[in-house]
């Protein structure tokens, strides 16, 4: 099998991060958020193929410079073409059956279970679902008896939601779904295509453990907390030089002498945190700077940011404007 992720969208919400780096690569719990999807895949995946538009060519990059277990392909975008016509777009060579991944979804979730449910009920997909109080930003599912999707909505109204079993993001799917989206114009998966395929079977697969959309900072830095308490942050220790509790996690060439950790801190490469500054339930980015007792807690600071001795930022997104 092979596994298409979808990389599309602006990153509108994470702004003004994202004007310089796509929201995929922003580093939670110590590694970008691309990279901990990607993590959810089954070893024995053959190629992972990144349906991707903005800023493509850093994911490129980084990808190139730093390979996940798994070879990887990336299909562009010449234009913004929607989850239907992204994966329409990265159709050639698909699998009989492929994953299908969000890239901004952190979870915990068995996919190869999943890919043995659609085998066993010969299903055309699986859908992972997951239970959240406001079904509004999501599409959302209605379930029968044996969890065969009935319904499914994008969007709806609380009072139009057929149940709190929303689309999560992840999912198995046979290639004859890619040839039913129109092909060269953008178009919604979601709205478009997935309300037709129920007559073939298509089946929800309830996720029990956590889940998260890190598409804004506050649920970015909920999904970093989601990680590091499921021992996906690397060690979490306080790194030598440090105090404070932690958990940390401190990238390659990042100098932390002499500062403060409080609880779910990512400090990324050649960062600079001052003697006494105190972080918590942050982000630092690469090649920021955070002055000498300073204080940011609840933030996001972007790449090559400097945040001033003895300031405090608090619940903030710094970053630079466009260029």
């Amino acid at each position: 099998m092979k596994a298409l992720v979808l990389i599309g969208g602006l990153g509108t919400r994470l702004r003004p991060i994202t004007y310089s780096v796509p929201k995929q690569l922003i580093p939670i719990a110590g590694q970008p958020m691309l990279y901990h999807v990607l993590d959810l895949l089954p070893s024995d995946v053959e190629e992972v193929v990144l349906a991707s538009g903005y800023k493509a060519e850093a994911i490129d990059r980084y990808v190139r410079d730093h390979p996940p277990r798994w070879p990887v392909r990336t299909v562009r975008e010449v234009e913004p073409l929607g989850t239907g016509g992204g994966m329409r777009n990265a159709a050639d060579g698909m699998s009989d059956p492929f994953f299908l991944l969000n890239s901004d979804v952190i979870a915990r979730a068995d996919l190869a279970a999943m890919a043995r449910r659609r085998a066993e009920r010969d299903a055309i997909g699986v859908m992972a679902l997951a239970s959240v109080d406001d079904t509004r930003p999501f599409g959302v599912a209605a379930l029968d008896a044996e969890d065969r999707i009935t319904a499914f909505v994008e969007k709806p109204e609380p009072k139009d939601a057929p149940s709190h079993w929303i689309n999560a993001g992840l999912a198995v799917w046979r290639r004859s779904v890619l040839d039913r989206i129109p092909s060269g114009r953008p178009s919604s998966f979601e709205r478009e295509v997935v309300p037709h395929l129920l007559d073939r079977r298509v089946f929800g697969f309830r996720l029990a453990a956590y889940w998260d959309d890190a598409g804004t900072p506050e649920r970015l830095l909920h999904a970093q907390r989601l990680l590091f308490d499921d021992g996906r942050g690397g060690p979490g220790t306080v790194p030598p030089g440090a105090t404070g509790t932690g958990p940390v996690a401190v990238l390659e060439g990042a100098n932390v002498d002499g500062a403060v950790f409080g609880s779910y801190v990512t400090v990324g490469r050649r960062s600079r945190i001052g003697a006494g500054a105190r972080i918590e339930n942050s982000v630092i980015m690469d090649d920021a700077e955070i002055g000498e007792g300073a204080i940011v807690t609840g933030s996001l600071v972007g790449p090559s940011v400097r945040v001033l001795a003895g300031s405090r930022v608090e619940n903030a997104t710094l970053g630079a404007g466009p260029s």
